[in-house]
């Protein structure tokens, strides 16, 4: 089941739909409507805008992302990794609670729609990649200590505190003393309910039958008289469309949240496709950026605020045997009934029981089992780790958010800039020649020098390219070389500046009457690049060679025939 609205796919996700999986995908919808349940309740909050709307949230997610996702698994919705980045950002432009608040969460949504689904038009599934797994790993860790911060006070049954993120840690240290002890046995049960029943089993409704007791619990013990603040009436009905009235400075100020919004959206969405593949092929990057570009735009339209793909849902779908998004469609039509006829219900929920469901969930997203791998494997990384989380937890959340970005593109240019020439050696017995490494004999031939460079050329490494190159070709070179073999099979790309680099590099050999080739320079986009930068006719087609021992075979001394 598949068509084409003007060229956007539409219920991709139900292509090759069987009779035989709607019985999985209702139980997996059932399943998923009682986790969301409450989570998207106490994630609104977690957003300073009331409970209904976190359910607007997940109804428009799962519809759009259904009509226009790829993935058949993913769910969608409100999340607590971005809320509270983008309500520390709203916070400075309205006060929380707000109507002008709430209309700059829609429009903030609208923009992060068309933000991220233009990126999967444009086909740029790529970013998803753009956070290393330490910068990750740290900006999870952040996001918990700040949800931590800003559940803890209801959790604990006292005020909601204000200022920056240090100062309201400092005032959680000097109010703790005076919890209200009720109000922390509300929070402490459902955290422990919910956390054995995902122990059991991920697929249990933990949190629904611990928001349950909870409620319970307060009726029957008059808890309420104890100082456990209830949730009190939630808004019933349905949302109405409409289009936030913002003028065109307010808009233009929320354009640099909207970018760091999506750029999360895309690579947590990214990395929860690849967590959960189809049965046949790979994750559709591009695909899923479009259902969650739609998905916002529906949230945005109807009042709501950015939603996010959740990697815990996801799992719910994946382990509860959902087999499509219908399963979602069923979660969404379960909630939006409870909008319809059953939100009188909520209002005994007590604060502190959604509080807890947000404090377990801080702590799952923080990811110590990677953070020892880091530490172990790359000890080097974890500085990056702890980097990120600092500037998460002591700046204001957006600039680290924004600061972590910064350092995890920065990684990845200075592993770029590193790259260097290697040598490589003959592997006896075969014609491959390998980098040369003390665990494994290789063998070099009197004269010639074969050398690698596995990265793309461009100007951040291109000066080291010519000094490695320049020092290997130098007269005073002993044995003094008179081919060079440069192996080209890592190098995938040249830029301009990097090719001004090259030309000297070939200039030289040819002033110091030392032979240049290149060999397996096998991607086409580096050999357009050799082209179309005039690198071909410096070197000439015919000293351009397809493996490494015909380049020597051609150009290099004469050898008997064992030789390479």
């Amino acid at each position: 089941m598949s068509v084409k609205m003007r060229g956007l796919p539409v219920l991709a996700s139900l292509r090759g739909y069987s009779p035989a999986f709607l019985a999985p995908d209702l139980i997996a919808g059932l399943t998923l409507a009682a986790i969301a349940i409450p989570e998207q309740m106490a994630t609104a909050r977690l957003g300073a805008l009331p409970p209904q709307v976190g359910f607007f949230a997940f109804v428009a997610a799962s519809v759009a992302f259904a009509l226009f996702g790829a993935s058949r698994q993913l769910s969608a919705g409100a999340d607590s990794t971005i809320t509270p980045i983008f309500a520390a950002g709203l916070a400075m432009m309205a006060a929380t609670g707000s109507p002008h608040y709430a209309a700059l969460a829609a429009a903030l949504a609208l923009m992060v729609g068309v933000i991220v689904g233009a990126a999967g038009l444009l086909r740029m599934g790529w970013i998803g990649n753009l956070l290393s797994v330490p910068v990750t790993l740290g900006f999870l860790a952040g996001i918990a200590v700040h949800i931590a911060v800003s559940q803890l006070p209801a959790a604990l049954g006292l005020p909601a505190l204000s200022g920056s993120n240090l100062s309201r840690i400092g005032k959680l240290i000097a109010l703790a003393p005076h919890a209200n002890l009720a109000a922390l046995a509300v929070s402490a049960g459902v955290i422990a309910l919910v956390t054995l029943c995902h122990r059991i089993s991920a697929r249990l409704p933990g949190a629904l039958a611990a928001v349950i007791l909870a409620s319970v619990a307060v009726a029957a013990f008059h808890l309420s008289d104890r100082g456990v603040t209830l949730l009190g009436p939630v808004a019933g009905g349905l949302p109405s469309l409409a289009i936030p009235a913002l003028r065109a400075s307010q808009i233009l100020g929320l354009v640099p949240l909207a970018l760091m919004i999506s750029l999360v959206i895309m690579v947590q969405t990214a990395a929860t496709a690849r967590s959960f593949p189809p049965e046949h092929g790979l994750p559709d990057e591009d695909g899923d950026f479009i259902g969650l570009g739609a998905a916002n735009l529906l949230a945005g339209a109807l009042g709501a605020f950015p939603v996010d793909a959740s990697p815990p849902r996801t799992a719910i779908v994946a382990e509860s045997g959902g087999r499509s998004q219908v399963s979602g469609l069923a979660a969404a039509a379960i909630v939006l009934a409870l909008l319809l006829f059953g939100t009188g219900v909520l209002a005994s929920i007590p604060e502190a029981a959604l509080s807890g469901i947000l404090l377990f969930v801080a702590a799952r997203i923080v990811r110590f089992g990677q953070m020892i791998d880091v530490v172990r494997d790359r000890p080097i990384e974890a500085i990056l780790i702890l980097a990120t989380a600092a500037a998460l937890i002591v700046l204001p959340i957006e600039i680290g958010v924004a600061l972590g970005i910064v350092l995890s593109l920065l990684c990845g240019l200075w592993a770029g800039a590193r790259s260097r020439i290697r040598p490589m050696t003959h592997i006896p017995g075969t014609s491959v020649w390998w980098p040369a490494s003390p665990s494994r004999d290789g063998d070099t031939m009197p004269g010639v020098a074969v050398l690698a460079f596995q990265a793309p050329l461009t100007f951040l490494n291109a000066e080291g390219f010519e000094r490695d190159m320049l020092a290997i070709i130098t007269p005073a070179a002993t044995p003094p070389v008179k081919l060079v073999v440069l192996e080209c099979a890592g190098l995938i790309d040249i830029d301009f500046s990097a090719a001004q680099n090259f030309k000297s590099v070939i200039q030289a050999c040819k002033n110091g009457g030392v032979g240049f080739a290149l060999a397996r320079l096998e991607s086409l986009d580096a050999q357009n690049a050799l082209t179309r930068l005039g690198l071909r006719d410096a070197i000439g087609q015919d000293h351009i060679f397809e493996s490494v021992a015909q380049a020597i075979g051609a150009l290099g001394p004469q050898t008997d025939s064992s030789a390479p």
